[in-house]
């Protein structure tokens, strides 16, 4: 058995012919020539050595976001009629009236919440997506780590649907008022949920890929 030199990089499941099931995890051998016809030999799900069509998708479904991402903050998410009249509210007149009105910790919240973290993530997206379609070399462990916080803060992206949804039941059921959901939310939440789908089809193996072909080239050419 041949053992690697301290320090040196890893074998990586790719080169070793091994491929992990999507859906269960288990771990098989690649079969010569076969890989689009192989099946997990646990729940018998096409296997594949990496997502397929991972970076066309991830980029269809960020940009698709991005574009979203404008009516979502510029169109107003709730509407709200009482005996005084009616007034639309916009993410970031929300974020002004609670600062205004003294709490701005919930304010710097729903900002940071609402706003930064869906740009943020659609930025992130973008980023990774770009260097994999480039084979890029660099970075590779903080483009893992980026990958790993973009997935961790996307569930925080729904807090402000989330408020307006418990805003609507109160404010319902003690009946001072009443309250939509506006155009403006449709799109938030069109956003949230694309960035999830866009971090769901992104397959973190394909940034190491180029450090494992740049071996498998040298080993073919010493």
């Amino acid at each position: 058995m041949s053992h690697r030199p301290a320090g040196a990089p890893q074998l990586t499941a790719r080169e070793a012919g091994l491929m992990s099931c999507h859906v269960c995890g288990q771990l098989a051998r690649t079969p010569s020539g076969a890989h689009a016809l192989l099946r997990c030999p646990r729940c018998d799900t096409p296997m594949h050595m990496r997502k397929p069509a991972s970076v066309s998708a991830t980029w269809a479904l960020v940009l698709a976001a991005a574009i979203l991402f404008i009516p979502a903050n510029l169109l107003p998410v709730m509407t709200t009629t009482s005996l005084l009249g009616s007034q639309q509210d916009t993410i970031m007149s929300g974020v002004v009236f609670l600062w205004q009105s003294g709490s701005w910790p919930l304010a710097t919240v729903v900002f940071f919440a609402s706003i930064m973290v869906p740009l943020l993530k659609i930025l992130a997206l973008i980023h990774l997506a770009a260097s994999v379609q480039r084979r890029s070399r660099h970075r590779l462990r903080q483009r893992t780590r980026l990958f790993r916080l973009v997935e961790f803060v996307g569930r925080w992206s729904m807090l402000d649907i989330y408020v307006i949804t418990m805003l609507v039941a109160l404010v319902h059921f003690q009946g001072l008022a009443t309250i939509h959901a506006g155009p403006g939310a449709v799109a938030f939440g069109a956003v949230v949920v694309l960035t999830m789908f866009a971090s769901m089809s992104f397959d973190p193996r394909l940034i190491w890929d180029p450090l494992a072909d740049g071996r498998a080239a040298t080993a073919d050419h010493p």
